[in-house]
């Protein structure tokens, strides 16, 4: 038979084990839905997330994929809870449509130093000296990457709803080069895919990017391809593209932030630090985005990737997980 003092010592053992068990599961009982773009090259970085979310107790759905402007108003309206690729501040119109800080919460840069912009073949960059994209007004140099006969230099462009696609647009107005360049879009892996086989062939080629993305691991800058300058600063965002160093490539340098719905990181602290202190470097997501592009580009190759990337930077992860906990205390 218990007597009152043991009973109070066991109700107090269970009470500390219950305390215990919170202060390492914060997210215990609470469901997160991510969602992102259908770009298979940003799964990565939103499972490292969801992985670090279920040690600390979250129950995580599969991700959805939506186009960026419905992941936005999703999360806004509380139907989804987080997005890892708010590209800043390429989607600041998107952010602010949705909604911006009264909706969301967003804090700290979780990816930093994405560039983006024009290249062309060395080869025929270094030919006619072309350096800026501000050359392509000449008809003579436009045609060098004309592939269907118009007389127009074909770019390879930025898919619709990205983004991109709209400073491309304001700067062929702002740069007068309507009338020698074309804006191909379309489904941005299969024309770029068309692109790398045209390099490969031995013609000329004139495209848009980004980083981090596989494309530069297969076309890379300063031995097949470089990097286009700009003739002033032309942006959508009103933004001055120029860089310290004095080049100016017509993009800002971007980050990837993690975008979260504003009520979901009020009532979970734990969560909102999380999505606040975590950073991937860079180059470890273009080394799994060209993991992707050489044939490992299944959701369980994805989320295998994310799973060694965590092991192998498990006191960083660990640190990630630490602040967050405490945050929930």
């Amino acid at each position: 038979m218990l007597t009152k003092k043991t009973w109070i010592a066991s109700i107090a053992a269970l009470t500390l084990t219950g305390s215990a068990v919170a202060a390492e599961m914060p997210g215990k009982g609470v469901t997160v839905q991510p969602v992102q773009s259908p770009i298979a090259e940003e799964t990565f970085q939103t499972m490292v997330l969801s992985k670090a979310l279920e040690e600390l107790g979250y129950d995580v759905k599969p991700i959805q994929e939506v186009d960026y402007s419905a992941g936005y108003t999703s999360i806004a309206n509380g139907d989804a809870t987080f997005m890892a690729t708010n590209w800043y501040p390429l989607h600041n119109s998107m952010y602010k449509n949705a909604g911006g800080d009264d909706k969301f919460y967003r804090a700290g840069h979780y990816i930093e130093g994405a560039a983006q912009g024009y290249l062309i073949d060395k080869k025929t960059a270094d030919k006619y000296n072309i350096t800026n994209v501000g050359d392509f007004a000449k008809p003579e140099i436009a045609k060098l990457f004309d592939t269907n006969g118009d007389g127009k230099a074909d770019l390879t462009g930025c898919q619709a709803g990205w983004g991109c696609e709209g400073v491309i647009e304001h700067q062929l107005d702002a740069f007068k080069l309507r009338d020698t360049v074309h804006h191909n879009q379309g489904q941005y892996a299969a024309i770029i895919a068309d692109t790398i086989s045209r390099y490969k062939a031995g013609e000329s080629v004139f495209y848009y990017t980004w980083t981090p993305y596989w494309v530069s691991g297969q076309l890379v800058p300063g031995r097949d391809v470089v990097w286009l300058e700009v003739p002033f600063s032309a942006n959508p965002n009103g933004t001055d593209t120029k860089l310290s160093n004095g080049k100016n490539y017509g993009f800002d340098i971007n980050s990837e932030r993690i975008v979260a719905n504003k009520a979901f990181a009020e009532a979970n602290p734990a969560a909102a630090k999380l999505f606040e202190v975590a950073k991937l470097p860079i180059n470890d997501v273009s080394a799994e985005n060209m993991m992707i592009a050489a044939g490992e580009d299944s959701q369980k190759d994805i989320e295998r990737h994310a799973e060694q990337w965590i092991k192998a930077n498990r006191k960083l992860v660990d640190g990630w997980l630490d602040a967050a906990r405490k945050a929930a205390m």
